[in-house]
This record gives structure tokens, sequence and C-alpha cells, in this order.
């Protein structure tokens, strides 16, 4: 689906620096708002500091974007949604990526008890060393 379909179908305007963002967290998964911004720049070369936060923001809110903040690093943003998958992060180098449900259905996990919460989504982050890191070390 092209980032036009996408923003349309979810009621969002289309502008340049939202259909930028879509489409550099598409080619950038994992991205941080930075490396976001320094792609969009790439086409949108105006696009301020603060419109990136904003368009990030609201595609996220929309549920176009996934917004991962594992502890200790700066948020990252995905197009990957939809799914409850999970990450694992290198305690190195920061690398990060995808790694699929545990097992079963979403939540995919059962918590002992919920205090009357109905359970949505369970996140997962699992933290080791990348080949790289680990070859290093």
């Amino acid at each position: 689906m092209t980032a036009h379909q996408a923003l349309r179908d979810h009621g969002l305007r289309v502008t340049a620096p939202r259909i930028a963002v879509l489409d550099a967290v598409g080619r950038l998964p994992h991205a941080t708002a930075d490396t976001v911004l320094r792609a969009v720049r790439t086409t949108v070369p105006t696009v301020s500091v603060q419109t990136v936060y904003d368009v990030l923001h609201a595609l996220t809110h929309a549920g176009l974007l996934r917004e991962i903040e594992p502890a200790g690093h700066a948020a990252r943003y995905e197009r990957r949604v939809g799914d409850n998958h999970h990450h694992i992060v290198c305690r190195s180098c920061g690398a990060l990526d995808d790694v699929d449900c545990a097992i079963g259905d979403s939540p995919c996990l059962v918590p002992s008890s919920t205090s009357g919460f109905t359970v949505e989504l369970a996140e997962v982050t699992y933290w080791g060393l990348c080949p790289a890191c680990r070859e290093a070390a």
C-alpha cells in the first residue's frame, strides 16, 4: 500500500512530511526520530524537527507506525503494525531486530493476574549480543 493510500485510509491529510516520514520508516525499520529526520530532509529539506516529531506522533496514534522504547535507548519507529511481535536488542551496539510472537495468539503471554484489566498486548524485549558484537568480544 502506498503512503498516500495509507494516510487516506486512516483519515489523515496527505502532506509531504507525512509521506516522507512513512517512506523513511518503511526503508529504515527501527529508526530513531533523528534518523527519520535526516532521511526526510533528503526529500523535504525545509522540514522542521518539530514537524517530524509531530508526524511521528500522529502516525503512531493513527496506527500507521509503532513506537518501540527499549530501556535506556531512544524511541524507535517501525511500520510493522497489527501483529504482536517483539524485539531483540544488542546490549553492546544497540542493534534491534524483530522477533515473532513467542507462542500462540496475541497477547502471547498470559499474566498471573490482570487486576481486572483486559490484556490487549504484551511487550517483550529480549536482550543479548548481536553476532558482530559477540564476535568482537
